[in-house]
């Protein structure tokens, strides 16, 4: 069995999800020129190039050039209304937008010595002023069309909040802002505009995405597919275990769930069909995987980089810090799937329709050299900003060499989808930066973290309920990106002063914020699945709420317990990691009502009755304790394994009533 080529069905089904437009030839040029550009100048500040040839770049110019570069994109690749994508050519109010784009970036890297020099973000020049708040606008505008309208209302709330800060009631009161002055500060403070955020994209976000779409473009896809085929399809749920394995490489490469679940989807959902899946269960179970797969190391999304900066750690911390609990992730999706196929007595795909594992790896053993490659890069070198770019000319020679050549067309398209990509940072990115600005100038963000301890009544467990329903619910209509950085400012300093693990709170709410693609009413992920697969996109979002229902739970766990997420000794690490992953066996088991070496749990009030304890057994088991509710880790442990063993024992009598053997 091998792959199809279903590159171009791919790329408009993205288009058409994402509301990209089609650009005419010219105009894609002057894109792929641009994008280009965009990435010589990365390789040249980020590798020091300019020490070589006596001509250093200013961060804040560079920055300043990659907005000139990026932005403008953004205003042709995304249309102003849905109805302007079917236009044959960008109308004159987004070429104005363009160009207008172009234009600003280039004059604020021009004057960027002199703001810095001059002290710009508090006393700029009027043709300084005049020129922050046309970048403001555009900036929102950007916005609007990369992220939607409700990141686009929280950026206007908040960035026309310093004018009237000191009208605002209780914790909201801050330091006022003249309108005058406020637009001088996003456009030239390093806490604004071109602050962590931006900084975070320029020196690490920008490799790594060239690296991930290099990937999808020299046909590793393909290669990642097939080698999950290769090893199992075969097995009991074989098409839905070929879907977790593929979704969360490629998942973990390109940083975004909706293109994830379009790109393995299209494989992976029909052959869940062909083996006896349901409509609504393939297409959760692809929307579980693909999730799952932003959050998995070693190349997690975008959100990641930003996080290394606004806690001042170096990538690779993230990245190890994630190990388990995206392992625990995966894990319980998998025992899931192999619940669900052992109950429904599902078989895998005859072997004979199947690659054979030796010859994918004969064809793609250069996909795993570069992956290989960036690790050591990451873990032993720590050359976090340049180790992207060198697995990626590694794989791009590779692939010349001994996988499927891309030609003129193919580099112009690999250009083309990294600028749409980079441009959409560009916007969100920039447009996260007036909130960040406005909370830096009022001085809300200190007092901020006071208040919500206050409301939270001193509980920790309060202040963790709080935040993850804030996430979710700006995860909803917000990018992953957006409600991380947006929360990271406001709320995870209340909850480290609290006395929590900077890195656990955090990823606490990366977690969360992700949480939206797969509950509805959104359920982003998910509704893209049950296009493919053709269910009622609410029936498969409250599918995969259930099969990826771990995933609520497990920020929690090492949120409380920094064990989770590798600190501490070796000894709790591994005692924690044991009780969870039992934890985790039980409750894959109750929501599926087939425990792996017990057999089926039973249905009707016993059966019930049995897989509520055997939950919350999991439950008990999973949770590594915590002095504020008054539970300790062997306390927990040992309840789960009394009310599990209660919820066995129930379904067991519930089997014997029935009449039924124990499989």
């Amino acid at each position: 069995m091998s792959v199809p080529d279903t590159g171009s069905r791919i790329e408009v089904a993205v288009a058409e999800t994402l509301r990209h437009r089609v650009l005419p030839r010219g105009w894609n040029a002057i894109v792929v020129t641009m994008v280009v550009a965009a990435v010589a100048l990365s390789i040249y500040q980020l590798f020091n190039l300019g020490a070589s040839v006596g001509f250093v770049i200013l961060d804040l110019s560079y920055l300043d050039m990659l907005v000139a570069l990026l932005l403008p994109i953004v205003f042709l690749v995304f249309p102003m209304r849905a109805a302007d994508k079917e236009l044959a050519s960008p109308p004159l109010y987004d070429v104005a937008l363009f160009v207008l784009s172009f234009a600003l970036g280039c004059y604020f890297a021009w004057f960027a010595v002199p703001a810095v020099e001059g002290g710009w973000e508090y006393l700029a020049p009027d043709h300084a002023r005049w020129a922050s708040f046309v970048l403001w606008i555009l900036m929102i505008e950007g916005a609007r069309r990369a992220a939607g309208l409700a990141l686009t209302i929280i950026v206007l709330l908040f960035s026309f909040y310093p004018p009237i800060a000191d009208l605002m009631p209780g914790p909201l009161n801050g330091a006022q802002q003249p309108l005058w002055e406020i637009g001088q500060y996003y456009a030239f403070s390093a806490e604004a505009v071109f602050g962590i955020p931006m900084r975070a994209f320029g020196k690490l976000v920008i490799g790594f995405v060239i690296f991930g779409i290099a990937l999808q473009h020299t046909g590793a896809g393909r290669f990642f597919i097939d080698l999950a085929f290769a090893l199992l399809g075969h097995v009991r749920g074989g098409g839905a275990k070929v879907a977790i394995f593929s979704s969360g490489l490629l998942g973990s490469m390109s940083g975004s769930v909706i293109t994830n679940v379009l790109t393995t989807g299209t494989l992976t959902i029909p052959a869940m069909r062909r083996t006896g899946f349901d409509r609504q269960t393939a297409a959760a179970v692809e929307a579980c995987a693909s999730t799952g797969g932003v959050l998995m190391p070693p190349v997690m999304g975008a959100t990641a980089f930003v996080m290394a900066s606004f806690i001042e750690v170096p990538y690779v911390d993230i990245a190890i810090a994630a190990v388990i609990p995206s392992i625990l992730y995966y894990l319980g999706l998998f025992l899931q799937i192999d619940a669900y196929a052992a109950r429904k007595g599902l078989k895998g795909l005859p072997r004979d329709e199947l690659p054979r594992l030796l010859n994918v790896f004969k064809e793609g053993w250069h996909y795993i050299f570069s992956l290989a490659l960036l690790v050591w890069m990451l873990l032993y070198l720590k050359q976090e900003a340049m180790a992207p770019f060198y697995a990626t000319a590694v794989l791009l020679a590779t692939n010349q060499i001994f996988g499927k050549r891309m030609n003129l067309k193919g580099v112009v398209h690999f250009f083309f989808e990294t600028g749409k990509v980079l441009a959409e940072l560009v916007a969100i990115l920039g447009a996260i930066g007036l909130i960040v600005g406005a909370l830096s100038a009022t001085g809300l963000t200190g007092s901020l973290a006071t208040d919500l301890i206050l409301l939270a009544g001193g509980s920790v467990f309060a202040l963790l309920l709080m935040g993850a329903a804030t996430s979710f619910i700006l995860g909803m209509g917000m990018t992953v990106t957006a409600a991380y950085v947006f929360l990271a400012i406001v709320l995870a300093p209340s909850l480290v002063t609290a006395g929590l693990d900077p890195m656990a709170v955090h990823l606490f709410i990366l977690y969360w914020g992700m949480l939206s693609f797969i509950t509805p009413p959104v359920a982003l992920g998910a509704f893209a699945a049950a296009t493919i697969s053709g269910s009622d996109p609410m029936r498969a979002g409250f599918t995969a709420m259930r099969i990826g229902s771990i995933i609520y739970f497990i920020p929690f766990f090492f949120v409380m317990e920094p064990a989770l997420i590798l600190r501490g000794e070796t000894v709790d690490i591994l005692i924690v990691l044991a009780s969870a992953l039992v934890g985790v066996a039980l409750i894959a088991g109750a929501t599926q009502s087939y425990l792996i070496g017990f057999g089926r749990l039973g249905s009707g009030p016993t059966g019930w009755a049995a897989k509520t304890m055997i939950f919350l057994g999991g439950l008990m088991f999973a949770f590594p304790g915590s002095e504020d509710l008054g539970i300790g880790h062997w306390e927990g442990v040992a309840a789960g394994a009394v009310v599990a063993a209660l919820g066995l024992a129930t379904a067991r009598l519930g089997r014997a009533a029935a009449g039924v053997a124990v499989d």
